[in-house]
Formats: C-alpha cells, structure tokens, sequence
C-alpha cells in the first residue's frame, strides 16, 4: 500500500494538512491513521485573524462554530477589549470534511480504529499488520502526558450551555482572571456561540496534569448563575489537559516529520494549536513529497525553534520563578503593558526581538520569586 503522504494522527494537524494537501496537491495520494473511530475527537480550536492566512481561513470558513470583531480580557484591575478578529473551528464538521476529501477518492483513504505502532521514514506498520508506505510520512500524534523534561500544564473542562434568554455577551472573554484563584492560575473562556448558547470553559494553568471534573462542572454553573444566565441545557463536554513546557525535545525537520503538539509545532506559552499547525500544513502541501525536507522546511523549523525557546523561557518564568496564587500577575501585566501589535504577534508565535525584549525588560509584575524558584528547582 503505497501513498505519495502517510499522515499518523487524525486530530487538528492531521485534518489541516488534509484540507491543505486536497487544496494545493488534488492529486496527492494521501493516507490518514487515526487509533480512534472518531477523526478530530471533540474539540473547539480557535485562531485570531492575523495568526493563519488568507488560505487557511477560506478552508476553514465552512467549519467555523463562530466569528467575532474583536475579543475582551478581564482582570481584577483590568478590563480591555483587543481589536483582532477571533474564530472558532468545529471539530464536527472538521472531521466531515476530511472524510468527504479521502473516503472514496482513488489512492487515499481514511484508516480509522488503526493504531500506528512503528512510524519511521518512509513506511509506517499498523497494529494489524499492514505496511503504509510513503514518499513523506508526518507524525501529527498528540502530546504525551505527563510531557518529558519540564512543563506545566493548561488543563480544562467545557460546557455548552442553552440559556432561558439571551446572555447579551458581544465578545469572545478569552480570559476572565476575576474569579477566584484556584490551583494555579484560574481563568474562565467564554464563546458566545449564539445569543442564548455559550461555551464556558474552566481553565488552569498548573503544575498538575490532573483535575476533579465534577467540581469544575460545579464551578462553570456556579459561574453561569454569578452572570445571570439562566441554564436549561448542557449541550455538550469537552475537556483536555496540555502540556506548556519549559524544557523538551526541539522541533525537528528531520524524517518522518513529527508534527503537532509532540514535534512542538505549537505555541508552548498559551497552548493554541491551530497558527503554528496550519503554516507547517502549507508548507507541506506547497511541497512535493520527494522535496518535503529540503531547505524550505529546514528553514521554517530553524524560525519556529527561536519562538519556541522565547516561549519555554516565559513558561519557565510563570511555573517557577512564581509561586501559584501570584502566577495571575504576569498575564495582568502583559496586557496592561503591551500594545496591541506585540500582543498580536505574540498569539501568532511571531515575535520580533523588539517584542521579546518588551516582554522581559522592565518591572517585573509583582510577585516574581528567585527563592520560589529554587525551590522549584530541587523539586524537578
């Protein structure tokens, strides 16, 4: 069984190469193993406008759960509006689109219910003994947890909720710090999917993978009753726990490409998948497969790998040099302090060194811990 690509993951970045590859390469002969039956589990991803191009998002158009003109952050002491675009992807009808682009096209096919258990350059073997051979093979497979070398970790818990009445909330609060500081740094997302239909997420940014899901489904209805809304019906769950890493393996543009979260082509410090996911996806996609790792890729890991060190440098600064109940502090100040470019440059995982060097320099938002810091140190 031979393929031009062999992709292993049927999740974001499988399902955005995917769409890339149907979009830049009709002819491609591609392979997607996915170990569940479901492509793309039950997600929401979100993406500001300036993180993907103007080809990712008229792919995704179809798929969106949402789109909004700007989008809010609150504080105890802050509350601002952030002038960016904000979408929200459907993992539904993601997956839907995957399927309609392989199933039944001649020389690809969607492998779901297979587990992969050798990947490597060229041939891919599966649990049930097929062979996948392939011109380029991608590793999109999802993070391990608890990740290898140093990480915290974003964790949460989603509810979809039905009000009695509109909830009368124009934006996306991508994050709401005022409510009380749990394990972590504590935050509520909020998606206005519709006037009387909200996606509530309870977030945390900790040194524990783990999470009680009955007390945060609690703590969102807690929140909902807090904000009037008025809940008749939870429509749906989602949860997830990512790793947010200091430390770990470099991403690589070496054969087969592991790709996703496990070749950390995503953004370490916020755990946003989807930018970093989609560039690597036209970048496959506008090569053919005998030419996947050439100076092109070469080249776009060598950018990516300076982002990602600034990241892990700032995930390093939130988990260890701030003790727990203080880690607030620092996302109060990074948007009290930065100007609407750095902060949206920022969420692309494209800073500039100007914008790297604003967010370290200068007075650093209180709390900050050399003490608690080595402590943590004995404690890794």
């Amino acid at each position: 069984m031979s393929y031009d690509y062999v992709l292993v993951g049927g999740g974001l970045q499988g399902a955005l190469l995917v769409l890339a590859l149907r979009d830049r390469q009709p002819g491609a002969r591609v392979a997607l193993v996915e170990r569940d039956e479901t492509l793309c589990g039950n997600h929401t991803w979100s993406f500001h406008h300036s993180d993907v191009s103007a080809d990712t998002r008229r792919r995704l158009e179809p798929f969106l759960a949402g789109s909004w003109a700007d989008q809010e952050v609150r504080f105890p002491g802050l509350r601002r509006t952030l002038p960016e675009g904000y979408f929200s992807v459907s993992s539904t009808g993601l997956a839907a689109a995957v399927r309609a682009r392989l199933d039944g096209l001649a020389g690809s096919e969607v492998l779901a219910g297979c587990t992969a258990v050798e990947v490597g350059p060229l041939l891919v073997r599966l649990d049930d003994g097929r062979a996948l051979a392939g011109t380029a093979v991608v590793d999109a497979r999802g993070p391990a947890t608890p990740a290898p070398g140093g990480a915290g970790y974003q964790k949460f818990l989603g509810l979809e909720l039905t009000l009695s009445r509109p909830a009368n909330l124009p934006r996306p609060v991508i994050m709401d710090a005022t409510v009380a500081q749990e394990d972590g740094f504590r935050f509520v997302y909020v998606l206005p999917l519709a006037p009387d239909r909200l996606l509530v997420e309870d977030t945390y940014l900790s040194a524990s993978a783990a999470f009680d899901e009955d007390l945060l489904r609690d703590r969102i209805r807690a929140y909902a009753r807090e904000h009037g809304w008025d809940v008749i019906r939870v429509l749906r769950e989602e949860r997830g726990v990512l790793p947010l890493p200091w430390r770990g393996p470099r991403p690589r543009a070496s054969s087969p490409l592991v790709a996703g979260y496990a070749g950390g082509f995503f953004h370490p410090a916020t755990g946003y998948s989807l930018p970093v996911a989609a560039r690597l996806a036209e970048l496959v996609a506008a090569l053919p497969p005998d030419r996947l790792f050439g100076r092109e890729l070469h080249g776009f890991v060598r950018d990516h790998a300076v982002q990602v060190r600034f990241a892990r440098l700032l995930n390093w600064l939130m988990f260890r040099a701030y003790p727990p109940q203080k880690r607030w502090r620092v996302l109060e100040r990074f948007y009290r302090d930065m100007p609407d470019d750095t902060v949206r440059r920022f969420y692309a995982l494209r800073t500039t060194r100007a914008d790297r060097a604003r967010l370290l320099l200068g007075r650093p938002p209180r709390g900050l811990s050399l003490g608690h810091a080595w402590e943590s140190r004995g404690r890794a």
